[in-house]
């Protein structure tokens, strides 16, 4: 199982972007996914999530401005990005928790995307 993660880049403050996470290879189910973000000199936090039972959660900094959703039928996750600040500026990974067809559950990590964003 792959994840491959884009939309990342250069945006103003007040900004939209899309990010997309496209999962890849024989996966048989897929349980819960996520959209982390890594400042830099920071540890990776929770930006978002979606539960197995279609439940989001989102950190409080994004509340109101990210919307996390996705597709399991086309292994796709999504983060809408609005009215983004100074302190977006991170690279974001995508998270998915995955039943492959052959193994255990686990989760899978993307490569990161980075969204910088500019006064």
């Amino acid at each position: 199982v792959q994840l491959q993660a884009s939309g990342g880049g250069l945006v103003q403050a007040g900004g939209s972007l899309r990010l997309t996470c496209a999962a890849s290879g024989n996966i048989l189910g897929i349980y819960g996914m996520a959209w982390y973000s890594q400042a830099p000199g920071k540890q990776r936090e929770l930006v978002a999530k979606i539960g197995s039972g279609g439940r989001t959660t989102y950190a409080d900094s994004v509340q109101g401005r990210f919307t996390i959703s996705g597709d399991t039928a086309k292994n796709m996750v999504y983060l809408q990005m609005n009215n983004l600040k100074l302190e977006d500026t991170a690279v974001y990974y995508c998270n998915l928790n995955v039943r492959p067809v052959v193994g255990s559950r686990k989760d899978y990590w993307g490569k990161g995307t980075l969204v910088t964003v500019s006064s």
